[in-house]
C-alpha cells in the first residue's frame, strides 16, 4: 500500500505497528521522501484486509488516497513480524 495525504508526523507507522499483532500480519510500514507512507503486509488474506480496515478506521480522515497493489512473496525469507521501518 501507498498511503498519500497527510499520513507523515500523525503517528500512522505506530498505529500501524500497533494494529499488526492482533491481525497476524507481518511486514514492515515506512516514511517515503515524497511525504507518503509504504505499508508492506502479508498474512491470511481475510485477516490482511481487516487489518487494512482497521488503518483506514484509526487514520482515514488522514489518508486522502491508497494505492493497493499486490506483490509475491518470496519463499525465502518470510518476515516474521511488523516493523517500522527507517
Amino acid at each position: 500500500m501507498i498511503y498519500q495525504g497527510r499520513v507523515q508526523g500523525v503517528g500512522f507507522r505506530a498505529t500501524a505497528s500497533s494494529l499488526a499483532p492482533a491481525f497476524g500480519v507481518s511486514g514492515f510500514v515506512r516514511n517515503l521522501p515524497d511525504r507518503n507512507v509504504e505499508l508492506e503486509a502479508q498474512g491470511d488474506p481475510t485477516q490482511l484486509r481487516q487489518f487494512l480496515d482497521a488503518i483506514r478506521a484509526e487514520l482515514g480522515a488522514k489518508i486522502h488516497r491508497a494505492d493497493e497493489s499486490v506483490v509475491p512473496v518470496l519463499p525465502d525469507e518470510p518476515p516474521q513480524s511488523f516493523q517500522i521501518r527507517y
